[in-house]
């Protein structure tokens, strides 16, 4: 079975408080009697669901076509948490086995509400829990939230720590169809150079019975 847990890109969906929303408009219509329809989109690299490049937060750092690609594909748990809002440690996780999944990808009440909505309260990461998954070997962490920072953080603190561990992280998943449990993920960042991030296609895939 398939999931898709990607946000629907349109322009009714919420974006970041002051960046630039979705648009798009059509340079050829076949309605208009042109041969094929062709548009133009214009879009922030962190619209809907997405992966972040280091370069969004550090100066010399990877754009989203020097990402490690490998930490976007590969097994993930889909965990859920009840917490709705502040920071989560790794006591939040006490029933959930990092070693021999790699990556963790976090539900929370934010998966529930709909693309045009924009959570002014969601739970994120902490310096504590990026620390504990790095020590076991946790390549990627995605969330349904908008950030793996606090809304108001100017400093990302969590931002820096992933990078500083080789971490990955994807953000603004809808993770509300899926159950808990451990699946394949599937979640390519574009090719695109000079920029600080990329929409992603993310879905899941039901591991065969017995991995």
């Amino acid at each position: 079975m398939i999931y898709d847990i990607s946000r629907t890109i349109s322009t009714r969906i919420a974006v970041w408080p002051g960046d630039q929303p979705f648009q798009f408009h059509h340079n050829l219509q076949l309605q208009k009697g042109d041969s094929v329809n062709l548009t133009t989109m214009t879009l922030s690299p962190h619209t809907g669901t997405h992966a972040d490049a280091y370069y969004h937060y550090q100066a010399d750092a990877a754009h989203p076509s020097n990402m490690p690609l490998h930490a976007f594909i590969g097994p993930a748990a889909v965990v859920h948490v009840t917490k709705t809002d502040g920071p989560l440690y790794p006591d939040d996780f006490a029933h959930y086995n990092p070693d021999t999944i790699g990556r963790l990808l976090i539900r929370s009440h934010v998966s529930n509400l709909p693309d045009d909505f924009w959570p002014e309260q969601f739970p994120y990461l902490s310096i504590e829990l990026v620390d504990w998954l790095a020590e076991r070997n946790v390549v990627l962490i995605g969330m349904d939230s908008p950030s793996v920072d606090a809304l108001e953080s100017t400093e990302l603190p969590c931002h820096h720590a992933l990078h500083q561990h080789d971490m990955v992280n994807l953000e603004s998943l809808c993770l509300k169809e899926v159950p808990d449990g451990t699946y394949e993920l599937i979640a390519l960042p574009l090719k695109l150079d000079q920029v600080c991030g990329s929409p992603v296609r993310a879905i899941l895939r039901s591991l065969p019975a017995g991995r």
